[in-house]
């Protein structure tokens, strides 16, 4: 499990990834040496913004010929829908998810 830092809403939420996009962050980020953001803007004072992160995403998944109505906020939910179909029994599990999600809430999960 890895730590994000300065997300949306300075929650910092912790998330499952895994090694082999770990590693390859990681390496862009020795590879780029970013001075601040590891995904910045045009502005490299700036980071990228959720609306242009969900454009890069719409672009993928046209050329993945996805015609699904999709979102990158879909993935979060797909995410914790697939994670119970493997049989997690939800009150074990319920907590770790709320905590996967940046839920302050259980209800909101």
């Amino acid at each position: 499990m890895n730590h994000i830092r300065a997300s949306k809403d300075r929650k910092d939420p912790y998330t499952l990834i895994s090694d082999v996009v770990f590693q390859s962050l990681r390496d862009c980020w020795k590879n780029e040496k970013p001075q601040k953001w590891l995904f910045p803007s045009w502005d490299k004072e700036k980071y990228i913004t959720a609306r242009t992160v969900q454009k890069i995403f719409q672009s993928i998944c046209r050329k993945a010929k996805i015609n699904k109505d999709v979102s990158v906020h879909s993935l979060r939910y797909s995410f914790t829908t697939h994670f119970l179909e493997s049989g997690i029994d939800l009150k074990y599990i319920l907590k770790y998810i709320q905590e996967l999600l940046g839920h302050k809430s259980s209800k909101t999960t």
